[in-house]
């Protein structure tokens, strides 16, 4: 029975009385309403007068309701709500994962101290300029943080234009380009992770330059915030690193993190991680 007229009146009451009879000469089982849900007066009036049927009453979600009824209920305090969007980690899962940093990170920068001594002497003796390159980058949430690594260039770019590396860039130093393609330069990033700013597994994170510029033309590239950024991640175990000459390839690394984080589990970081040694045993470059 379609209602006509306006809410509330004669129509709607004789047009609710005429579904009553039909619905008693056809057996009818219930009765469903198809009504949009923001005439909420409209509707509850209908089901008053529905009341003198002994039939249930089931209301149809109209478009808008329909995209929302498929969101899980969630009860804050007192008050239920809707999970438009959920944590891509539980509370437990990220304290376990900074569990986990902390005692790898730890062990890692015990174990690696000779390394990390030698290779500062050698960048302090190869060329002029500080051991250590110290750059902006967002992490968790968009909160800047300064990662550091080993200096590998003539350059200190932190600013509003900064060029990717590029293979036989000439701004590297002498020994520069061993440091990058054995990964040595990231070995400092230890300490970011033992301070809470990154984690061992999780999308790279980019020049603040660069943010800016792909958040611009990718629309998921701000996702990848929604968790901390890592030394290595998903994308660059499947060769997703250095430049991205062309928009494409940053599209292909963003959908890889959002992958990461999407499925995460400890099980894939353990996974990513013996990629990454097993990748820079073989000189892969991860």
């Amino acid at each position: 029975i379609q209602l006509t007229g306006q809410a509330h009146d004669a129509g709607d009451r004789t047009a609710v009385e005429s579904a009553i009879r039909a619905a008693r000469e056809c057996g009818a089982d219930e009765i469903i309403l198809a009504m949009p849900w923001q005439q909420e007066p409209r509707i509850q009036f209908v089901c008053d007068q529905l009341r003198a049927s002994p039939l249930p009453v089931r209301l149809l979600p109209d478009r808008t309701a329909e995209r929302f009824l498929a969101l899980r209920m969630v009860v804050s305090g007192p008050i239920p709500t809707l999970e438009m969007q959920r944590s891509p980690l539980t509370s437990l899962e990220r304290a376990g994962k900074r569990l986990f940093d902390i005692v790898a990170s730890s062990g890692l920068l015990v174990l690696f101290a000779p390394l990390l001594i030698g290779t500062a002497i050698a960048i302090k003796l190869d060329s002029k300029g500080p051991v250590l390159f110290r750059q902006r980058r967002n992490g968790f949430d968009g909160r800047p943080f300064t990662i550091l690594k080993f200096r590998s260039m003539h350059v200190l770019e932190d600013g509003d234009v900064i060029m990717q590396a590029r293979p036989n860039d000439a701004r590297l130093t002498g020994i520069g380009a061993t440091l990058r393609r054995r990964s040595i330069d990231e070995l400092p990033q230890l300490i970011n992770v033992l301070r809470g700013d990154m984690s061992l597994v999780g999308p790279r994170p980019h020049a603040l330059a660069h943010d800016d510029k792909y958040s611009k033309l990718i629309a998921s590239y701000a996702q990848r915030q929604h968790v901390k950024p890592g030394i290595t991640g998903l994308a660059q175990v499947q060769g997703l690193r250095g430049a991205t000459p062309a928009i494409e390839d940053m599209q292909l690394r963003v959908a890889h993190d959002l992958i990461y984080i999407k499925s995460w589990s400890f099980v894939l970081d353990l996974r990513i991680l013996l990629r990454t040694v097993g990748a820079v045993l073989r000189h892969k470059g991860v």
